[in-house]
């Protein structure tokens, strides 16, 4: 069995079904109008426009991170550098969402990017390389 790719994926997958329910909280004052302080409300009005970025950030990049999985499971290689390469991106959108919404540093998260990108890339490259 591929688990090897398909845990990262479904690594991936259950941290998005957090960051919706992360959404969901935050949008829940102004959305359902839950009765919270207004120092609550003016840090949920300035983190979740954050959190429903990067929301979309995962649906980016990220589609290539799926295909170049479902690509190596269908070509039924275990290989390790692969399975290495899947981990390094889904850390690498943990890392991305934490500096998105935690600090919005700008350039920390395009350095934290560059490793998603360059992970993916990788995973692309050693598929060819295999295939």
């Amino acid at each position: 069995m591929m688990t090897n790719l398909l845990f990262p994926m479904l690594a991936h997958v259950f941290w998005l079904a957090i960051l919706y329910s992360l959404l969901t909280l935050y949008r829940a004052p102004a959305v359902w109008g839950v009765a919270v302080s207004e120092q609550v409300r003016q840090h949920c009005k300035r983190i979740e426009p954050r959190i429903s970025a990067n929301l979309s950030n995962q649906f980016e990049w990220p589609m290539l991170f799926y295909v170049a999985c479902l690509f190596g499971v269908i070509l039924k290689t275990d290989d390790f550098l692969l399975g290495v390469l899947a981990w390094t991106f889904v850390v690498g959108r943990l890392l991305h969402s934490w500096v998105q919404i935690g600090m919005n540093n700008i350039r920390l998260r395009g350095l934290v990017f560059t490793i998603n990108f360059l992970a993916v890339l990788a995973m692309w490259l050693r598929l060819a390389w295999i295939a």
